[in-house]
């Protein structure tokens, strides 16, 4: 994978580096992995599109021009076209999107973990999600000497467009960009938000590597 990166690096002293990025250019087809929870107040049939720059490389359930599903308040999901139950629906897929890395932090792989559990709880996702989201990219980043983190808004969004009937309430979607590196680097910390639940509400988290 080419990346492109649009900033300036300097050596502060030994070790120690400012950076000052504008963004991080992925040229070739990042992998991007969210999955979608749905909660209605009542046991709902909801149908998810979606709308992606790029291309599809799995979905799970299988995505036919979208998903048909009865959802249930406790997240249970049952999928009309094979009529089995699913905890969340799963999407990958390749983008050339440029995603904002100006903003972000800097952490040490082997404090990942609770980076992540103490950012994701306060984005709105509960434990079971932030659980599910942990031990899926904890693997990926927790061996790495430090992890440039970043929490993407319209680079992410505005790539991957959600339509839900009926229309939800509530959405939250995370999606994370992280970056290994060698060394530390200073970075303005970003600002993230906290989420209230009301109603029917859509949950998504999702991310992928700047190699």
């Amino acid at each position: 994978m080419d990346v492109t990166f649009d900033g300036e690096v300097k050596l502060i002293e030994a070790g120690y580096y400012e950076i000052t990025a504008d963004s991080v250019q992925i040229e070739e087809g990042a992998a991007e992995k969210p999955v979608i929870y749905l909660y209605p107040t009542e046991e709902t049939d909801v149908s998810v599109k979606l709308d992606f720059n790029g291309e599809l490389v799995c979905t799970y359930p299988r995505y036919y021009n979208g998903w048909n599903v009865t959802a249930f308040p406790d997240g249970t999901l049952i999928n009309h076209a094979d009529n089995k139950e699913y905890s969340y629906l799963f999407w990958e897929g390749t983008s050339d999107t440029e995603y904002e890395m100006s903003k972000g932090s800097v952490v040490k792989g082997e404090d990942t973990a609770s980076f992540l559990q103490e950012k994701l709880a306060l984005l709105g996702l509960t434990p079971k999600e932030y659980n599910e989201f942990i031990v899926y990219w904890l693997p990926k980043m927790q061996n790495n000497k430090y992890n440039l983190i970043t929490f993407q808004g319209e680079a992410y969004t505005d790539n991957a467009i959600l339509e839900i009937s009926p229309q939800p309430d509530s959405l939250l979607r995370i999606f994370m960009v992280y970056k290994s590196l060698d060394e530390f680097i200073e970075i303005e910390e970003q600002t993230l938000n906290s989420f209230d639940r009301q109603g029917f509400t859509v949950v998504e988290w999702g991310g992928t590597c700047v190699e």
